[in-house]
């Protein structure tokens, strides 16, 4: 337990520290949902008759939630790693539990955050979000989804050697997976076999059930679905975790 306390306070201090970080998991993805907001502001999806904001706001949100679980670990066990602290830690009675757990538990932490200045910004004059009354259930879905994505960063960092190296594999899977689960543009208005492409996609379910739990663009059996879906892939990404984790870069 004193091992977990210490990696969570050093991740924290080592998180607040750094402005760029900060800027890249905080103002970045709410850059993206001012300018999708204010573009297509008032204007309705013709297919759903829901507006791009009820899109753009849960996409968004999705993505940003996802990607700072991703690059968070990611970043982490490659730099420790690399400075042999993941070694050292090795050494010492410390758990791999305690390194994960640490950062797990830090990533919900930016999520929660994320999701407050996300909604709080989306209900603003000149975005009106109006959130449904199963809000609620926002938080055990965006669990779900940390828990996924921070287990795809685990492989990440276990397989990358240098920030670059994990900056370009996180971009590769991160990028194309927000366009394609209808993260900054709606499903609803993309060719049938690209619906059908995003299924096998893990940000699609989380996107979905954000979608359904915060502006009601689905029901609680869409939520349903997005969370079985998030659990098939963090079982899958967890096993493969378990296989490429490396305490050093040759073991």
């Amino acid at each position: 337990m004193s091992a977990y306390t210490a990696l969570t306070a050093a991740g924290f201090r080592a998180q607040v520290r750094d402005k760029t970080t900060v800027f890249f998991t905080f103002a970045f993805p709410l850059i993206f949902l001012v300018v999708f907001g204010l573009v297509f502001r008032g204007r309705d999806v013709e297919e759903s008759g829901f507006s791009y904001l009820s899109y753009t706001a849960a996409g968004v949100l999705s993505w940003g939630v996802a990607n700072a679980a991703v690059f968070g670990i990611g970043f982490t066990l490659m730099q420790w790693r690399s400075d042999d602290i993941l070694r050292m830690i090795r050494m010492s009675p410390a758990p791999l539990s305690a390194v994960i757990g640490s950062r797990y538990v830090l990533a919900l932490g930016v999520g929660l955050v994320q999701s407050v200045l996300f909604v709080g910004v989306a209900m603003m004059p000149g975005f009106g979000l109006v959130p449904d009354s199963r809000w609620p259930l926002l938080f055990p879905v965006l669990v779900l989804g940390i828990t996924t994505f921070l287990l795809l960063g685990v492989i990440i960092g276990s397989v990358a050697d240098t920030p670059e190296s994990v900056a370009g594999i996180a971009n590769f899977l991160m990028l194309p997976m927000a366009f394609l689960s209808g993260s900054f543009f709606p499903l609803d208005a993309m060719p049938e076999w690209l619906q059908k492409l995003s299924m096998v996609l893990p940000l699609r379910y989380l996107n979905d059930a954000v979608s359904a739990a915060l502006v009601g663009r689905g029901d609680l059996g869409d939520i349903g679905a997005g969370c079985v879906g998030l659990v098939v892939f963090a079982v899958l990404f967890g096993a493969l975790a378990a296989r490429v984790f490396r305490w050093t870069k040759t073991s």
